[in-house]
C-alpha cells in the first residue's frame, strides 16, 4: 500500500496528536517494509523467519509511535534503520553471531581494524548513530551500505553529482565517528 505524500502528512499530523486509527493505517502502510528487509537477511535457520519478522513489526511500532514528523525526515528511511536493528540484534541473541556480513568501510569506524567481539555493543552503537543521521545523508549511507549500491547509482537515482555523494558519505562517516567518541582514533 502505497500513501499519497499528501494523505501521509495528515497521518502523522493525527498520529501526533493520538489517533489510534491514524496510528493503525501508518503501521499497515510500512509493514511491507518489514517483510522486505526480513526477506534480504540471510539466516542460518529457516524456522527463525517468523521471528525475524515479528521483531521488525515490534521495531516498526516503535518506529512509528517515536517518529518525528517536524524533523522533516523520511520516515522509510528512519524505520528502515530501526526494524533492520533490532532484527539484528535478535538474531545476534539467538544465533550469538552477525548473521550478515559487516561492509569494509564499517570496519573503519571500529575503533582499530580489529575483528569485531560479539560480546560488546560497539556494532549497537554504530546502529543507533547511523538511526541519528538525517536528510541526504541518511539516504546516501543507507543505500551505500545497507542497500549494497554503488556511489554512482546512487547519484543517479538522486539526481546528484558523484562527489557530492561521496562528500555525503564522508561527512556522514565523520559524525558516526564524533558520535562514537572515535575521532582522534585517526590520529595515530
Amino acid at each position: 500500500m502505497s500513501l499519497d505524500p499528501e494523505h501521509e502528512k495528515n497521518l502523522w499530523r493525527l498520529c501526533t496528536e493520538g489517533d489510534i486509527d491514524a496510528r493503525e493505517e501508518l503501521i499497515v502502510a510500512y509493514r511491507p517494509l518489514v517483510f522486505w528487509i526480513a526477506g534480504k537477511i540471510h539466516i542460518s535457520d529457516p524456522e527463525l523467519k517468523q521471528d525475524i519478522i515479528q521483531e521488525g513489526m515490534l521495531a516498526l511500532i516503535r518506529a512509528v509511535d517515536k517518529f518525528e514528523p517536524d524533523r522533516e525526515f523520511k520516515f522509510s528511511t528512519y524505520a528502515y534503520h530501526k526494524i533492520h536493528g533490532q532484527i539484528i540484534n535478535m538474531l545476534e541473541r539467538s544465533e550469538k553471531k552477525a548473521p550478515v556480513p559487516v561492509p569494509d568501510e564499517w570496519l573503519q569506524i571500529a575503533d582499530d581494524h580489529s575483528e569485531p567481539d560479539s560480546s560488546n555493543d560497539d556494532w549497537l552503537d554504530v546502529a543507533q548513530s547511523i538511526s541519528k543521521l538525517e536528510g541526504r545523508e541518511a539516504e546516501v549511507v543507507s543505500a551505500l551500505f545497507f542497500e549494497g549500491k554503488k556511489p554512482k547509482d546512487v547519484a543517479a537515482e538522486k539526481k546528484l553529482d558523484v562527489s557530492h555523494v561521496y562528500r555525503l558519505r564522508r561527512t556522514a562517516i565523520a559524525k558516526i565517528r564524533t558520535w562514537l567518541g572515535l575521532d582522534g582514533a585517526l590520529a595515530h
